[in-house]
């Protein structure tokens, strides 16, 4: 049965007397066109309000707006794309491929001449020290660069070859060094650009000379792997723990990404790692490996806060870019530095130093 009609709207197309309107007039709301007294206009003009129907299609089918660049599918075979990245903004094929060819040649000269290990300490410290002092650099000191590094590769050589005494001994002349290498710089600055020299001397060379000390022992190269796998366990449980479990922030003030979670996990894998590689590589117990776990744990986090505080002190986002993936040289080896002399003390006390290995 027909459908009664409905009032005469004055001006309806529909109606006699009124425009002609087009054969099929879609069902559904009245658009702008079929309006009283409205002449229909071009379709899709500029600046005109698009049809409910039509923003329903558009928002379906978003790569079809007018202006939109292709959609992924529509872009052609073998174009370029970035590298994966994880949701800390890392590239991570280049940090897993500098990762292992950093722990791969750390491996290397630990195993077949020890000593060429100092060589790659000392090309980490020289590294380290350049992006620090650039960094300090931002913001007008002038750190006493050159005395620095030498007094500090000295300092490695000596704790090698020598022992503590000239370790102690080499520091002190290092210091008053930096005292008279600034002093033709004039008065402006001369305690601030001091203390930066001392600050670095003491954050970098020093820590790098107790490694020297672990490896003089005669089984020193079990002893650096056991410090160097502890901190870098921290860091691979943190890392994963963090990005699965992440929620809860732990210093969101001077380090917006790390979360009690990913403490969790580091907690978890450094100390399993010394339970495990205590026993297994220097034949000290159970118990010790625990130990010495926590307080590599403790003392990494430490270390890595504070290269943290230091850059938000300095509004820096990472200390250099010579490592791919990772940053700086510094951004590796923050949760090493401190790590250093709290591992290197409680090795000595737990498995004291023999005449053999």
């Amino acid at each position: 049965m027909d459908e009664p009609a409905g009032p005469v709207v004055p001006g309806d197309a529909s109606q006699p007397g009124g425009p002609a309107s087009p054969a099929a007039e879609p069902e559904g709301p009245a658009t702008a066109a079929a309006q009283a007294g409205d002449q229909e206009r071009p379709a899709a003009q500029p600046g005109d309000q698009e049809s409910p129907a039509a923003q329903a299609e558009n928002r379906e089918h978003p790569a079809a707006q007018r202006g939109d660049q292709k959609s992924p599918a529509a872009q052609p075979e073998g174009a370029d794309s970035p590298a994966p990245r994880s949701r800390t903004g890392r590239n991570l094929p280049a940090a897993l491929g500098v990762g292992v060819g950093l722990g791969g040649l750390a491996l290397l000269t630990l195993f077949t001449v020890k000593a060429t290990f100092l060589l790659y300490v000392g090309a980490a410290l020289v590294i380290a020290l350049w992006e620090l002092s650039r960094a300090l650099g931002t913001r007008g000191i002038r750190t006493p660069v050159l005395p620095v590094v030498a007094g500090g590769a000295a300092a490695v050589a000596l704790a090698y070859f020598e022992g503590e005494r000239a370790l102690v001994a080499c520091l002190a002349l290092t210091t008053i060094a930096v005292l008279a290498w600034r002093l033709p710089g004039g008065v402006t600055g001369y305690l601030r650009d001091v203390t930066a020299g001392v600050f670095a001397l003491g954050y970098l060379p020093l820590p790098a000379s107790f490694v020297a000390l672990m490896l003089a022992a005669p089984d020193g190269a079990r002893r650096v792997l056991v410090f160097l796998l502890l901190p870098v366990c921290t860091d691979i449980g943190g890392y994963f723990a963090g990005i699965t479990f992440g929620r809860h922030l732990m210093a969101p003030g001077i380090s917006p990404k790390k979360t009690w979670e990913g403490l969790a996990g580091s907690a978890l894998a450094c100390l399993a790692a010394g339970a495990i590689v205590l026993p297994v590589l220097l034949h000290g117990r159970f118990w010790q490996g625990l130990l010495v776990g926590a307080a590599a744990l403790a003392a990494a986090t430490l270390g890595d806060l504070t290269e943290s505080m230091i850059k938000r002190d300095l509004e820096i986002k990472d200390m250099g870019t010579v490592l791919p993936g990772h940053g700086g040289v510094l951004d590796r080896v923050d949760s090493l530095v401190v790590s250093t002399p709290v591992v290197w003390l409680l090795l000595l006390v737990f498995v004291p130093v023999t005449g053999h290995s």
